[in-house]
């Protein structure tokens, strides 16, 4: 009889607690450790440059703000700012900006994104995701392709995916 209170009240307290975090007024999230963030884009600049590609490649944490930019020497001066805008969409779209790039083209159902003054839905922008959730952005930009932005990007990943697994 005892364990059988004893259980019930668990149960009673598991749900109490469960339904109180979901009725907290905080929300937990994670984001890449700035070390990590500069990890995937040096790597990511990298592999373009091995490539003899002259990029630029920006982390955003997974709400787009900046943690990471690094230029290859002679990369053009559009650079940055394609890289950020690229990594942002891939934040704010959650989806590869490969993927945004074929389906926001004209007399496509998502055309109107490329009206939208800060998505770029070029490829070059990837998200990172740690755990099913999205923890951070990364954009490439330079490189004689939006396909090579996009392979330099996921080679910054690939980069930190250890650091991600305990993450």
């Amino acid at each position: 009889m005892k364990n059988l209170i004893l259980l019930i009240a668990l149960g009673i307290t598991t749900t109490f607690t469960a339904k109180a975090a979901e009725d907290d007024a905080f929300v937990e999230f994670r984001v890449l450790k700035p070390e990590i963030a500069i990890k995937a884009a040096v790597s990511a600049m990298n592999f373009c440059r091995d490539g003899g590609y002259q990029v630029g490649v920006t982390v955003v944490d997974r709400f787009g703000l900046t943690q990471a930019f690094v230029k290859s020497r002679y990369a053009g001066l559009h650079v940055q700012e394609t890289a950020t805008r690229k990594a942002w969409t891939s934040v704010s779209f959650r989806t590869p900006t490969l993927s945004l790039d074929e389906s926001t083209q004209p007399g496509k159902e998502a055309f109107g994104i490329r009206f939208i003054s800060t998505p770029l839905p070029l490829g070059g922008g990837v998200p990172i995701e740690s755990e099913g959730s999205i923890v951070a952005g990364i954009g490439v930009s330079g490189a004689p392709g939006t396909d090579i932005d996009d392979e330099c990007a996921r080679a910054g990943i690939a980069a930190i995916e250890e650091d991600l697994l305990g993450f």
